[in-house]
């Protein structure tokens, strides 16, 4: 898959678990059986509000051609859904026993993230 291509993807995943987390993180987390109070609430937006942030810029950065700005786009990302894979990994396996079963397909979406920002970051031309 090609850089242009890739950010794409992580800008759509990103925009759309954006929304979800700054318009309705209750209904959102809910759907993992995890419930929210108010500063849950006030935490699902501001991480909402940070997936915004990675979803403009992986979308506005689709076009770089300049090496170095495309090396500092896709380490951050690695290092955001690199570490979110962990934690979520860490989650369904015990560590928050709360999470049903679709946790695991968040534990899926961050590997695929990952590896596709390490993949670019460490062995595309």
């Amino acid at each position: 898959m090609t850089y242009k291509n890739f950010l794409t993807v992580g800008a759509i995943v990103a925009f759309l678990f954006a929304l979800g987390f700054i318009l309705m993180p209750g209904q959102l987390m809910g759907m993992y059986n995890v419930d929210l109070d108010d500063g849950g609430m006030l935490v699902g937006r501001l991480f909402g509000a940070a997936l915004l942030g990675f979803g403009l810029l992986n979308w506005l950065s689709r076009d770089f051609s300049e090496d170095k700005a495309k090396q500092a786009v896709v380490s951050a990302n690695l290092a955001s859904d690199g570490l979110g894979f962990v934690f979520m990994l860490v989650g369904q396996l015990g560590g928050v026993p709360e999470i049903n079963g679709l946790g695991w397909s968040s534990v899926l979406v961050y590997l695929l993230l990952a590896a596709g920002f390490a993949y670019l970051r460490f062995f595309s031309k």
